[in-house]
């Protein structure tokens, strides 16, 4: 299970995604529970959602295990830098917000998994990312 928060027009919804077989994934808004038909499972696309519900969310980070150099975290969803809100240097701690992304119209965040030193910058505001890109580098 992955949680999620984020904020559509200043409201704020949690979220937990399930991934289930064939197809399908249960999606929990604010505590109301959805089976939502993946079109492609693998790349975490919504296909369909209840029209109550927004049919994706933001995760608050992806984190790749460690490397060499320190804990990498890398962009959750393909998006846009809107804020970097850290410096080189400059200590976390978890759940610290690193930096802001916009992504289908809404602003996610991402946060520090753990506590840390920034190590890196791989991004600056205005810059287009894909899922999977390195934004930062804690160690």
């Amino acid at each position: 299970m992955k949680e999620f928060s984020f904020k559509i027009n200043g409201t704020e919804y949690k979220t937990a995604v399930t991934e289930k077989e064939g197809g399908i994934t249960e999606v929990t808004v604010n505590g109301k529970t959805y089976n939502v038909e993946m079109e492609h499972p693998q790349h975490h696309h919504v296909a369909a959602a209840p029209k109550a519900a927004p049919a994706t969310a933001a995760p608050k980070a992806a984190s790749a295990a460690p490397a060499a150099g320190g804990m990498q975290v890398k962009s959750p969803l393909p998006g846009s830098i809107i804020k970097v809100l850290v410096s080189e240097g400059q200590a976390v701690k978890k759940g610290d917000i690193l930096l802001t992304l916009e992504s289908m119209k809404m602003e996610n965040t991402v946060a520090a998994e753990c506590d840390g030193t920034v190590k890196q910058i791989a991004v600056t505001a205005g810059q287009n990312v894909m899922q999977d890109d390195l934004l930062v580098v804690l160690g």
